[in-house]
């Protein structure tokens, strides 16, 4: 097949903004130029847009796109747009049919530009598998989808394993945070409540989206015993501002250092956590959830 004689160049490093906007779980985020063709060019304006749509329209259009990334040709910018779609899928409740169609088209785009391990960013001389099988591996995990095409894809089944391993982390980890207040809180000691962690930041679209539904929900199950703790690595000062104007019902706790988000390895936000009384960690979401899915979330921990 030949390719269309016309194309436009964009920076990779604004690509990279564009598409992974609030999270840097995917391979867009390296310093050159990528070239699209005519036949990508539509695709890359409506990835640009996707967060700006309704989302009936939205998760429509999440999935109509899945299909049209599904027939490029096997190329490296196949790969850089279907993973760009898969980070931007789960914002929310697209319908599971949209995140198999994201999750089959990113597959196939693996299996058709393999993508070699990278290093470690903390120790160089490890490998890891490169972030298109993480952001897959995610989607499998934690939305449920299948991929069995990459059953047996060594990147694929290392990536499935890390997330099992940092889960067993997740597990036993533990924390002390102020809030606002100067009150102090700490994990361990909140057995008994049903305790959702949410980290956030005033700057993220997608966080301040499901606020909303976190001061709601927060207002009908406090008195069942849920606890809320929204973790925030921005100064008090900006945080304390944005939770007054916002009317945030819940505690507001600080993490200057990020300590506590490194801990819960948190790449991308918003990410929630949910312990159920006995301290447990019982379900977590690799990005925003809406009101419906927070509620199926909490029933996993026993509120209802």
């Amino acid at each position: 097949m030949s390719r269309p004689i016309s194309s436009i160049i964009v920076p990779f490093v604004v690509l990279a903004i564009i598409l992974s906007l609030t999270s840097p779980r995917n391979l867009l985020a390296q310093k050159r130029e990528v070239i699209w063709t005519d036949q990508e060019k539509p695709i890359v304006e409506q990835l640009k847009g996707l967060r700006q749509l309704p989302d009936d329209v939205r998760a429509r259009t999440t999935k109509d796109l899945a299909l049209q990334i599904a027939r490029l040709p096997a190329t490296p910018n196949k790969l850089r747009l279907a993973n760009g779609l898969a980070n931007l899928s789960t914002e929310g409740d697209f319908g599971l049919d949209t995140l198999q169609a994201v999750a089959t088209t990113l597959a196939e785009a693996l299996r058709e530009s393999p993508v070699p391990d990278q290093p470690a960013r903390n120790n160089p001389e490890v490998k890891i598998p490169a972030a298109a099988y993480a952001e897959l591996a995610r989607l499998v995990r934690y939305e449920h989808v299948e991929a069995p095409s990459m059953a047996d894809v060594p990147q694929f089944r290392e990536a499935m394993s890390t997330l099992e391993a940092d889960d067993e982390v997740r597990q036993k980890a533990d924390f002390t945070l102020t809030d606002l207040t100067g009150k102090s809180w700490t994990l361990k000691d909140l057995r008994g409540k049903v305790v959702l962690v949410n980290f956030w930041a005033t700057w993220c679209p997608p966080c301040r989206k499901e606020i909303p539904d976190l001061i709601s929900l927060y207002q009908r199950f406090q008195n069942q015993g849920l606890l809320i703790l929204g973790i925030s690595d921005e100064p008090a000062q900006k945080v304390g501002t944005f939770v007054a104007e916002k009317m945030v019902n819940y505690p507001a706790l600080l993490d200057p250092d990020a300590k506590v988000h490194k801990l819960f390895m948190v790449e991308g936000i918003p990410k929630t956590f949910i312990c159920d009384r006995d301290g447990q960690l019982v379900t977590q979401s690799i990005d925003m959830r809406t009101r419906g899915q927070l509620l199926k979330m909490l029933a996993q921990a026993g509120i209802q």
